[in-house]
């Protein structure tokens, strides 16, 4: 056998195995998943049960949902655990993912400074909140990266009125480079910032803009001590705004290097009742951030 065969061949079965301090083997799970699910804590709360259970290392890698798709597509990850239900449905129906199973939900808010200087808490739907930021040319902070809350984001800019610009938008993920369309309004009021949740939040506190945000990380940012943030809801509750995370494992036939058998492990184990309890208790600050929402497979 070629000596550079055995090389790659050592550096695949590394994506699996590492070594703890013993010496002993243990198995990794790359999980890629959203920022909001990092940036909250929950991962942080839950993850230890299912690596005591089975005695297999959980790597996140948090990013928006579209670069998390992209790098299960390109082989570097093992399950996803993701916010964009087309996006999703588009990655399973390429061949690329499996075993979609829905695992909870929160909901977006659009926040704000506490003065609502653009009206924003009088609107009646999503869609009339973002004319009135539109129409105030008030300061507005978008993600820009093509995650789950940008595709939320983007639709509620269409629902608005506002006179929009379509671009193309390249972020850089492991792997290469992804292309994906944006629209956005016009005006220099309106910032991209091609960054996560939290970042997202912190910039718009700091220019003393708004920005749309999923509930468990603005908690988690706003009830921190001391608080990461100032900004205030301005706008929730409309059924538009509904969050829903699913989890998909990796397709082995296209990648047979991935830990399917640890993906399945771990998609049973987050759908699980003792898990689903773990995410409908965990809350920061007394806040819920997320409702549990596993169904019996095959029922989505």
């Amino acid at each position: 056998m070629p000596r550079w065969v055995g090389v790659v061949l050592c550096a695949l079965a590394a994506l699996a195995v590492s070594r703890d301090s013993s010496g002993a083997t243990e198995q990794i799970l790359v999980l890629a998943t959203t920022t909001s699910t990092e940036n909250s804590g929950l991962l942080a709360e839950i993850h230890p049960d299912f690596e005591r259970r089975f005695g297999i290392r959980v790597k996140v890698v948090a990013k928006g949902t579209g670069a998390s798709l992209q790098l299960a597509r390109d082989g570097n990850a093992d399950v996803v655990l993701v916010h964009a239900p087309e996006e999703e449905e588009r990655f399973v129906e390429e061949g690329y993912g499996v075993m979609r199973r829905a695992v909870m939900h929160n909901d977006f808010v659009i926040i704000g400074p506490e003065e609502d200087g653009a009206g924003v808490g009088s609107a009646k739907t999503p869609g009339e909140a973002f004319a009135r930021i539109a129409r105030a040319g008030h300061v507005f902070v978008s993600r820009g990266d093509g995650s789950g809350t940008h595709l939320k984001e983007q639709e509620l800019w269409r629902r608005s009125g506002a006179a929009l610009e379509r671009r193309e938008v390249t972020t850089i993920v492991k792997g290469g480079e992804k292309t994906f369309e944006s629209v956005r309004p016009t005006g220099d009021w309106y910032f991209e910032i091609g960054q996560g949740m939290g970042k997202a939040i912190t910039a718009a506190t700091e220019r003393r803009g708004c920005t749309l945000a999923d509930r468990g990380t603005y908690y988690a940012l706003a009830l921190a001590r001391p608080p990461r943030t100032d900004l205030t809801i301005l706008y929730e509750g409309d059924e538009r705004l509904r969050n829903p995370y699913s989890v998909i494992a990796v397709n082995p036939r296209g990648q047979p290097h991935v830990n399917f058998e640890g993906a399945r492990k771990y998609i049973e184990w987050i759908t699980s009742p003792e898990a689903q309890r773990m995410i409908g208790e965990y809350r920061v600050g007394g806040k819920l951030l997320f409702h549990p929402g596993a169904m019996p497979a095959g029922s989505e």
